[in-house]
């Protein structure tokens, strides 16, 4: 187990010493991280500790009491919103719409003409698994599918970086793992910076290069470990003695007594 912090200097997103308070409860105590650009960067840690609150922070929805939080070098909170596309747990597709006028939502609000969004997202209807599907509702489509729906107007803003904030927690299964393996093909393809918060330890190996691990709240970061798996990666990988020596490190850091 790792537990220096990389170099907050070299990251195209930084924290640090970044404390959060919430009407007088201390949520986070003195968060460093960085991640780097096309890194997948999991944050693990137990319910109710400030995961969440990190990304927010990130995306510029809430502010820090103190610390320092810089987006590509740049601290004024303003920037972050052309930086960032923030998914959240729940795939929030707007039920009146198709899945094509779903996708498109975000390149609207930038201002981009409707026949150009939607000839925008056509491109990208097969890759995501959507084909055909274009002039459905939501309320047809699979869980699965919802959230590929979900991925594809996250990626069709465009930015550099995305927060994941437990985006497959409310799939069977079955279809979370086709999900997984779904994704982690789609970002080795994207030149894209990807914060991924989750409480499925297997999940977080599987899909990323650094795993940091958060404490009970207030919630700080107690342990970081490197994922040094070979890409692109296959379900195989996890019955292998590396993945179990990872995943026995990281239950030792989750579950050592607060103190």
């Amino acid at each position: 187990m790792n537990t220096n912090i990389p170099d907050n200097s070299l990251g195209r997103v930084s924290l640090k010493g970044v404390n959060y308070s919430l009407d007088s409860l201390e949520i986070l105590r003195n968060i460093d991280l960085s991640v780097n650009s096309r890194e997948i960067v999991s944050i693990i840690g137990p319910s109710g500790c400030g995961k969440s609150s990190v990304l927010n922070l990130i995306s510029g929805l809430q502010s820090p009491d103190s610390g320092q939080i810089k987006i590509e070098g740049k601290s004024d909170q303003s920037d972050r919103l052309n930086m960032i596309s923030y998914m959240q747990q729940k795939d929030l597709l707007l039920p009146w719409r198709t899945v094509l006028d779903n996708v498109i939502l975000g390149l609207e609000i930038q201002g981009i003409p409707k026949k150009e969004s939607r000839k925008i997202a056509m491109a990208q209807m097969e890759k995501f698994g959507l084909l055909g599907f274009e002039n459905k509702y939501p309320f047809t489509l699979s869980g699965g599918m919802k959230q590929r729906a979900a991925f594809l107007r996250t990626i069709l803003m465009n930015r550099p970086i995305l927060l994941l904030d437990e985006p497959f927690s409310a799939l069977d299964a079955l279809n979370r793992m086709q999900m997984q393996e779904w994704v982690i093909k789609l970002f080795d393809g994207l030149d894209k910076t990807v914060i991924f918060v989750t409480h499925d330890i297997d999940e977080a190996i599987f899909l990323s290069d650094r795993i940091y691990v958060m404490s009970s709240s207030p919630g700080e970061f107690i342990a970081i470990e490197n994922i040094k798996l070979t890409r692109p990666r296959s379900r195989e990988i996890m019955f292998s003695s590396d993945v179990l020596s990872i995943k026995n490190r990281l239950l030792n850091q989750l579950l050592k007594p607060a103190l």
